[in-house]
């Protein structure tokens, strides 16, 4: 079963969605915008509309034709990043500072293509969640959803997500169980010290150089404290100091991002930090002050639902496409909150075309999300839905 007629038929739709989201970017609970287009489109096909949860979150609820007590969910994420856009075609950012540079325009039209499908169809007993969920990007917006009552407000006897993947060609999937995406963490280290003129560093605590220090000696967290067959990531994004140039300053800030997949990596890498950082910082006589913050947890694919989550995909790409076995991205994603709660997988849809059309990475200014993908990833949900609630 590949792409439907009726899906195929308003693609075309389905781009123009997309991309004027994509004009219109929207950060983290800003998404107003973008949650009253999601919001009116779902109440013109007859879908039941939820609004404000997890602040600008949407649920659209949708019986089917037939009578049944199963229950699914389906999650798109709306939120931009604050980038700036280098992409010169019509369709790109109107607003400075933001961009749909992960494809999360993608995401949201995609599941609105299915919902306007489902919506015309209904073949299928029980009920469908259309979950539209804000600040993915670093704010948790699913975590939001879950406290404002999520599930119990909208029960799920399963939930599913999607990605896009421009690393892999159009179509070709990744469905596999277990770990399939990082704890995801952020760190600050402030480095005090003792600041005089540049001139004469023998009076000063330089924090520029322990902090130099630091950095250097964090890499070996990964390199030679974490066993090789784990993984671990440990980036120092920024460093902050000084404002002059004839100035040693007194105090440095360092800040990044760490990455892991274990619960036991994740508290040995925060021990090492702080151990590193402070002992570091006290040989020079200066002193440092760690604030480790966790933000997502590692999503968990559960495999029963992965397995599910393959046969719908593979009916529309086909099992061919369908890849089972791959190593753990070390990105972080909220969703993984979701599978904290609920039973579900979250896959990867390639969207690399020819010509390098939808391959740029994402995170990148400029990527752009790849419009032939979107009657895909409509498919699929669709399928799946038809599917479980057969």
């Amino acid at each position: 079963m590949p792409v439907p007629n009726r899906i195929a038929d308003f693609a075309p739709e389905m781009m123009e969605w997309r991309r004027d989201i994509h004009t219109h970017p929207e950060l983290g609970f800003e998404e107003v915008r973008t949650s009253a287009i999601v919001a009116e489109k779902l109440a013109s096909w007859g879908i039941e509309v939820h609004r404000g949860i997890g602040r600008t979150g949407v649920v659209g609820v949708l019986k089917g034709a037939r009578e049944g007590s199963g229950s699914i969910g389906l999650r798109a994420d709306m939120d931009a990043l604050p980038m700036t856009e280098v992409n010169e075609f019509a369709h790109r950012s109107q607003i400075p500072g933001k961009m749909h540079a992960c494809g999360h325009d993608g995401h949201t039209a995609m599941l609105l293509g299915a919902a306007k499908y489902l919506a015309e169809t209904r073949n299928f007993a029980g009920t469908v969640n259309f979950i539209f969920q804000p600040g993915e990007e670093g704010y948790a917006g699913a975590a939001e959803m879950i406290k404002d009552g999520l599930f119990e407000r909208f029960p799920c006897d399963a939930v599913y997500g999607i990605h896009n993947d421009p690393t892999a060609p159009l179509g070709t999937t990744r469905a596999v169980a277990g770990v399939v995406m990082a704890n995801s963490d952020i760190l600050a280290i402030r480095i005090k010290g003792r600041g005089g003129h540049g001139a004469q560093p023998h009076r000063t605590v330089d924090p520029v150089l322990v902090g130099a220090q630091v950095v250097a000696g964090l890499q070996a967290i990964a390199s030679r404290r974490t066993d090789p067959l784990d993984s671990a990531v440990v980036s120092i994004t920024q460093f902050h100091a000084g404002s002059a140039d004839n100035v040693i300053p007194g105090e440095a800030e360092l800040r990044g991002t760490v990455r892991t997949l274990t619960a036991a990596t994740r508290d040995a890498v925060e021990k090492a930090i702080e151990e590193i950082a402070t002992l570091t910082a006290r040989a020079h006589g200066a002193e440092a002050v760690v604030e480790y913050t966790r933000l997502y947890p590692a999503a968990v694919n559960h495999e029963e639902q992965t397995n599910r989550a393959a046969r719908a995909i593979g009916a529309v790409v086909g099992e061919e496409k369908v890849v089972r076995a791959a190593p753990p991205v070390m990105g972080g994603e909220d969703f993984a909150f979701m599978l904290q709660q609920r039973p579900g997988a979250f896959l990867f849809v390639g969207q690399a075309g020819r010509d390098g059309k939808g391959g740029t990475p994402v995170h990148n200014a400029g990527y752009d999300f790849n419009d032939d993908l979107l009657p895909v990833g409509a498919a699929y949900f669709a399928r799946l839905v038809e599917q479980e609630l057969s």
